[in-house]
């Protein structure tokens, strides 16, 4: 029970730290006075207009997607190249293969969301007046 006293002790120090600085905050600080342009959200200085929550293109998600797996394709042909010349005395050429099958399998789901369309962008008209202004 010993061993954990200096892990209890700093516990305790960052929780007596932070239960004080919120005490003083609240007995020095000036309390703001709410008005709307106060509470109104800050959106870069721009007047919130519109909906909260604007539609967006099913093909966003759909790009944002394929981004993702052919960025962590990237990041298991790195650690591959590193090792690469001393598997390959260690093992032969399987690792060459098993990267050439993985590149492969990516290939055709890179062919076939060209095939489909997903990397085509078309211009979405803007339904709402407001937002063409800003």
């Amino acid at each position: 029970m010993l061993a954990y006293l200096p892990i209890l002790l700093q516990v305790g120090i960052a929780v007596g730290f932070a239960v004080v600085a919120i005490l003083v905050s609240l007995m020095l600080g000036k309390a703001g006075k709410r008005n709307p342009t106060k509470d109104s959200a800050y959106e870069c200085g721009m007047l919130p207009i519109g909906d909260a929550q604007p539609r967006f293109s099913v093909k966003f998600y759909l790009v944002a997607m394929l981004f993702i797996l052919f960025d962590i394709e990237i990041v298991f042909m790195y650690p591959w190249a590193v090792v690469y010349r001393e598997f390959l005395t260690q093992h032969g050429t399987s690792i060459f293969w098993s990267m050439f099958s993985f590149v492969g399998i990516l290939t055709a789901g890179y062919v076939y969301a060209i095939k489909k369309g997903a990397l085509e962008w078309k211009a979405i008209p803007v339904r709402d007046a407001k937002l063409r202004q800003n």
